[in-house]
């Protein structure tokens, strides 16, 4: 693994690390069995196929930093800042487990 490479995947833990928890709150609001399911997962390291889309999925939808205006819209609100970089970051973290994203 070359210096770039570690530097990548440091930063890309720190954006799971980061946003992992706003999913499982945002997700504890809708269905809070599926919340702990998947925060249990998240713990042991052990993340489904199935939960690790749903995750792919959803940092998809929450990109906030989108370089549309007011006017232009999405207006897409929510407790943290995801940028399109933070998207990639989630996307590779979780094809570099093995995930189908």
């Amino acid at each position: 693994m070359t210096a770039h490479d570690q530097e990548t995947s440091r930063t890309d833990q720190q954006v799971m690390d980061r946003l992992v928890p706003v999913w499982l709150r945002e997700m504890e609001r809708h269905d809070a069995d599926a919340a702990r399911r998947a925060h249990s997962h998240w713990d042991d390291g052990t993340l489904p196929e199935d939960t690790a889309r749903d995750l792919a999925t959803w940092v998809t939808a929450r990109i906030t930093d989108t370089g549309f205006n007011e006017e232009e819209g999405p207006d897409v609100t929510g407790p943290a800042r995801i940028t399109p970089a933070d998207k990639e970051s989630v996307h590779r973290w979780l094809a570099e487990r093995g995930h189908r994203i």
